[in-house]
């Protein structure tokens, strides 16, 4: 029988050791086993497949560019092509694995607002992940349900947390780079971004010590996309019915 604690230990001592398919095959374990995750269970759930899943798509951009290099050599273009793909079906897989995992385990056992608003961001990143590298006949599908878990998770949070909510605000800053990158709504991504940037930032006197360190980079990476899209979209109507 699978001893709960001792997969947790073995999840915690595969982070230190940076084992992140290690960490993920206890995650897998535990999330399979009956009960909701702790906060601690689910956070180590996120960070194992974030990590595998940030390496992946890291070597899918970089391939990107080498294929797209016009200073390579089409022999060079041809074999990052060829890697690219299985980069790319290394990516689907691992990224289809975590929200088969939602969908079958952990969005059914949810029964706190925070652990569902947490799910639901987890179904629009992945979702987004896949976006970014599937077919056009898929990326349709995809977008659809990123866009739909990221305003479902958003809607539960404006209904159950303040403004200040570190889960309310990493919906609000997934859900913007969703509408600038994925569906290049950019007027849509910098109202939302300001919205929740202004609302939180006004917010940040109530807040403790622990929880205005948990919201301030939050914050701050809500206000550096607003400088960096304002940057790329000078002169457009978006920009200016956005600044108007």
């Amino acid at each position: 029988m699978i001893n709960r604690n001792e997969q947790l230990e073995l999840a915690k001592l595969a982070e230190q050791a940076k084992r992140y398919p290690d960490m993920i095959v206890a995650m897998r374990k535990i999330i399979e086993m009956d009960g909701e995750l702790t906060d601690e269970e689910r956070n180590l759930f996120s960070i194992s497949y974030k990590q595998v899943v940030i390496a992946y798509r890291l070597a899918w951009q970089t391939l990107s560019e080498v294929v797209q290099d016009v200073e390579s050599s089409e022999f060079q273009r041809e074999i990052a092509k060829k890697y690219q793909k299985t980069i790319k079906i290394e990516l689907m897989e691992s990224c289809n694995e975590v929200l088969t995992l939602l969908n079958r385990y952990l969005n059914p056992k949810a029964r706190t607002s925070e652990s569902k608003m947490f799910y639901l961001k987890m179904k629009g990143d992945y979702n987004r992940y896949l976006t970014e590298v599937a077919n056009s006949d898929d990326r349709q599908r995809f977008a659809e349900e990123s866009e739909r878990a990221y305003r479902d998770g958003f809607e539960i949070a404006k209904t159950h947390t303040r403004v200040t909510n570190p889960m309310r605000l990493s919906l609000a800053l997934s859900l913007s780079v969703f509408y600038f990158e994925i569906l290049n709504k950019k007027h849509i991504a910098c109202c939302l971004a300001k919205e929740a940037f202004d609302d939180g930032f006004r917010g940040l006197t109530e807040l403790d010590g622990e929880a205005y360190r948990v919201c301030t980079p939050i914050l701050q990476q809500l206000l550096d996309n607003l400088k960096l899209w304002n940057n790329n979209t000078t002169n457009t109507d978006d920009t200016n019915e956005f600044h108007g």
